[in-house]
């Protein structure tokens, strides 16, 4: 295929993705927003003005990253008579990497994917290791969250005896915060020669992520008062200024489905349990829609199972270095670099496998 044939190929395949992403709709809906933040009483309702703002700001770079490629694509082609085919080579190679990442885009189109997320992760059997390897966990996600600017809060955590947590529960707000971690839901297991053990040897690790969707706080959920077992106790914390010394914390069991939800972040209990109920709610909600595989709709199912069952995902560290997701069977050998946050290749073969198989 000659350049100009090339140049024509990826003009159709960007036409198709930009209307696959709405861009019409989205010029509209961006011209909405911008005539509201540009109203006087914009900013007396702060958190509804940063809403719009993320939303907005989303948009126009969306929007600017279509008319860029299109703009990048004629001048390619205006200047095949005129520069080094070398240099025009480039470019399309350069347009092309960036039309097959704009095309991941198009594959948030689940229910839930544009909404809010809860993340909680929890150590295996194995006390120090499990532990160790559920805050190495923790780390990976909140670096992924912060270098995608997706921001997140501290639910509960529980800290491991030693070292590590036994688990952690996070709210993730951002755009498109359920559509990108979805796909980490499952059991991830770890391999390497143990800094615990004095002996060198070779350790394997489990511990579970759970992702689900924060619902509308309007969702109609019939919760009966016989239905749940609410405890109340003391916060956890790092001690000193910051610790509460007031049982403050609320601990909700569900016990029809046994969900239990944690919430310690408020230093009011009242706080602390509506947003204990608001979470109890967006699981129960979860679990009624079929659209959800198995491991998400039975909370107490295998990816509570934290064992030595199979893996959704295998972190290698000895006798060699791979990360493998075993859902996908996407894989990579720099396993520092996956545990830096770098887990975008994961998210994307997943909504990539999701596409093809008409899952969502």
């Amino acid at each position: 295929m000659n350049l100009s044939d090339e140049i024509k190929k990826l003009k159709e395949k960007l036409t198709f993705i930009c209307s696959k992403l709405n861009i019409e709709d989205k010029n509209k809906r961006l011209e909405e927003l911008t005539s509201i933040s540009m109203q006087e009483d914009f900013w007396k309702d702060i958190n509804n003005a940063n809403k719009v703002m993320e939303e907005l700001n989303s948009l126009k770079k969306e929007i600017e990253i279509c008319d860029d490629l299109k703009e990048r694509l004629n001048n390619s082609y205006d200047l095949l008579d005129i520069v080094d085919e070398d240099e025009i080579v480039n470019e399309i190679k350069n347009i092309k990497r960036e039309i097959e990442k704009l095309e991941i885009e198009t594959l948030f189109d689940g229910e839930f994917d544009n909404n809010n997320a809860y993340i909680e992760i929890h150590s295996g059997a194995g006390g120090t290791e499990s532990n160790d390897w559920a805050d190495m966990l923790y780390r990976m996600y909140t670096r992924y969250l912060i270098n995608n600017n997706l921001k997140y809060e501290i639910i509960d955590i529980q800290p491991g005896e030693e070292v590590g947590i036994k688990g952690v529960f996070l709210h993730i707000t951002g755009i498109r915060a359920f559509g990108k971690l979805k796909g980490e839901t499952g059991v991830h297991r770890l391999v390497r020669i143990s800094p615990f053990d004095a002996g060198k040897r070779r350790h394997t690790s489990f511990a579970s992520v759970l992702v689900t969707p924060e619902i509308s706080k309007n969702i109609n959920i019939d919760i009966k008062d016989t239905d749940v077992k609410i405890d109340v106790y003391r916060s956890s914390g790092a001690g000193g200024q910051s610790v509460n010394t007031t049982d403050s914390a609320v601990r909700i069991t569900h016990i029809p489905t046994g969900i239990v939800v944690t919430v310690q972040n408020e230093r009011s209990q009242l706080k602390n349990k509506e947003k204990a109920f608001e979470i109890l709610k967006s699981k129960l909600y979860a679990l009624e829609q079929e659209k959800f595989d198995e491991k998400l709709r039975m909370l107490k199912g295998d990816v509570m199972d934290v064992n030595f069952g199979s893996a959704t995902r295998s972190y290698i560290m000895c006798p060699y270095t791979l990360v493998k997701d075993n859902i996908t069977g996407c894989e990579t050998p720099n396993v520092n670099k996956v545990l830096d946050g770098n887990i975008e290749m994961f998210i994307d073969a997943y909504l990539r496998m999701n596409k093809i198989d008409g899952n969502k």
